[in-house]
């Protein structure tokens, strides 16, 4: 069964479920990005002041599930606090994730972006954390497949444009993070003390690509395609790909190998602060 087929099944599937606003395609089938072997991000968009009816979901779930498991869905919360709860599917030899979304979190999340202010909090799956901007970032990027209310579309239309306070906010938050996490494994390094080194510099890229992505008024989704991604941005550091891989590969607590690494992410962090200075997103030296 090819994706759009299953996306037709489950919108039929789905669309009577009591407390269910909307139906999303969200992931990289959404961004146009997806290969053969992709999953397809399922977000199902509920009111909690009129919850989900999920009893009906797990029964459709079940049903439509090769495996027809009708322990597939978790409760709400049940993947922490920002990533509320969900399951895996496997429909058609295609994995499905269902993932559940709290519409008034979500628009929440968005004043929050348009005020300025961002929050990360550890989630499991995300090795770097969920933003609370990836609420936004969801709503701008999802192909809407069913919103009989027009909530889901209200919330898209609050995406556009990229907000200057958001990019601002998401600078304040991750830019100093990632000269942080650089200066506190340089001791370590001399040391050979190569895990906590290495996640130092995960740390630290990962920060750095959100304030390329911010600086270029690209809605930041997951870690996974993201180091691509911002290499092709018209504002960001050259060889961007080759010199990251160049800070994760081949390490070993003997010799300059931590130390090189360290050089190649200074320098990043160099030239994405003069990119910042450059649009008036940082002030100082």
């Amino acid at each position: 069964m090819h994706a759009d087929d299953i996306l037709a099944l489950l919108r039929n599937e789905l669309c009577d479920i009591p407390g269910l606003v909307g139906i999303v395609l969200g992931g990289s089938r959404a961004r146009g990005v997806a290969t053969e072997t992709s999953d397809i991000d399922l977000g199902l968009y509920y009111d909690s002041q009129s919850p989900l009816d999920l009893e009906r979901l797990r029964e459709v779930a079940a049903r439509v599930d090769d495996e027809h498991r009708t322990d597939v869905l978790t409760d709400f919360g049940g993947w922490g606090p920002r990533i509320n709860g969900g399951g895996w599917l496997v429909i058609q030899g295609m994995h499905v994730d269902f993932l559940y979304r709290d519409l008034r979190e979500v628009e929440h999340s968005i004043a929050e972006g348009w005020a300025g202010r961002v929050d990360i909090a550890y989630q499991p799956g995300h090795p770097h954390g969920f933003s609370t901007a990836m609420y936004m970032s969801e709503i701008a990027l999802c192909r809407i497949l069913s919103d009989p209310s027009g909530e889901i579309q209200r919330l898209k239309t609050l995406t556009i444009p990229y907000p200057r306070s958001l990019q601002e906010g998401i600078v304040q938050r991750f830019f100093w993070e990632a000269d942080f996490a650089y200066q506190i494994a340089l001791k370590p390094a001399k040391r050979g003390d190569i895990t906590y080194v290495e996640g130092c510099c995960f740390r630290s890229v990962a920060c750095l690509l959100q304030v390329l992505f911010a600086l270029n008024k690209v809605y930041w989704m997951n870690e996974k395609g993201a180091l691509a991604l911002a290499s092709s941005f018209a504002l960001a550091p050259k060889d961007l790909v080759r010199r990251v891989n160049t800070i994760f590969a081949h390490r070993s607590p003997e010799g300059e190998s931590l130390n090189a690494a360290l050089k190649e992410l200074a320098n990043l962090y160099e030239e994405t602060r003069h990119l910042l200075k450059q649009h008036g997103l940082l002030t100082g030296a």
